[in-house]
């Protein structure tokens, strides 16, 4: 794709969305975290159903120790991988309280460092709430990217590279955003919503005329 259709593109999106964010409902950093390591194979809306409850009674590091891995399992029990996750997020509290005075680190080590939160997770992070120009690519991104022509690989973190080297600069802070409601509602996994779509004459999808 050339650079010409990949500013088209972006500019398009910005014109339509200027000021996209997460469909996750958080009210702190530390809401966010906890949010995003819940989405992993989960909707939002799922997550978002789930952490409603939760924060009212828990939304910060010590408040969520003190439930414990079974209480806080039974907030988050109708999310896949639970048990999990409950677990992850427990020592990931215990390393925030112990490591960083509570609060949610802003350097990708750091986040990485953190049960459950992986390199998708820490962009995700370092974007929404730090500002970093920097693209999560999730299961939306990764196949839209590919699908679209905007970018090639057969890894998040290839398409990840790709993205940022393709992307203007404009653009790069709120591109993760644009791509993953894009793909979230217009360029599903199953039968693409085209005749929808405000970027179909850009799309070098093969099948965009079916």
């Amino acid at each position: 794709m050339t650079p010409q259709k990949i500013r088209k593109i972006f500019k398009r999106f910005q014109e339509n969305n200027p000021s996209p964010t997460t469909e996750l409902c958080f009210q702190s950093p530390f809401e966010l975290l906890i949010s995003v390591i819940l989405s992993a194979q989960a909707t939002d809306i799922s997550v978002n159903k789930a952490t409603q409850p939760l924060f009212k009674v828990a939304n910060t590091p010590e408040a969520i120790l003190a439930l414990g891995v079974d209480g806080l399992k039974s907030y988050i029990k109708s999310i896949g991988l639970y048990n999990t996750k409950a677990k992850n997020i427990i020592k990931t509290c215990e390393i925030l309280k112990q490591q960083y005075n509570c609060e949610v680190p802003e350097i990708r080590a750091g986040l990485e460092s953190l049960p459950g939160v992986g390199r998708k997770t820490a962009n995700v992070i370092l974007n929404t709430l730090f500002g970093e120009a920097t693209i999560a690519v999730d299961t939306h991104i990764f196949r839209i990217a590919n699908r679209i022509g905007l970018a090639t690989g057969k890894t998040p973190l290839a398409v990840e590279t790709q993205l940022l080297k393709v992307i203007p600069k404009i653009f790069l802070k709120e591109a993760h955003h644009w791509l993953v409601l894009h793909g979230r509602y217009i360029c599903v996994a199953r039968k693409p919503k085209c005749s929808e779509c405000l970027i179909r004459d850009l799309c070098e999808y093969p099948e965009k005329s079916l």
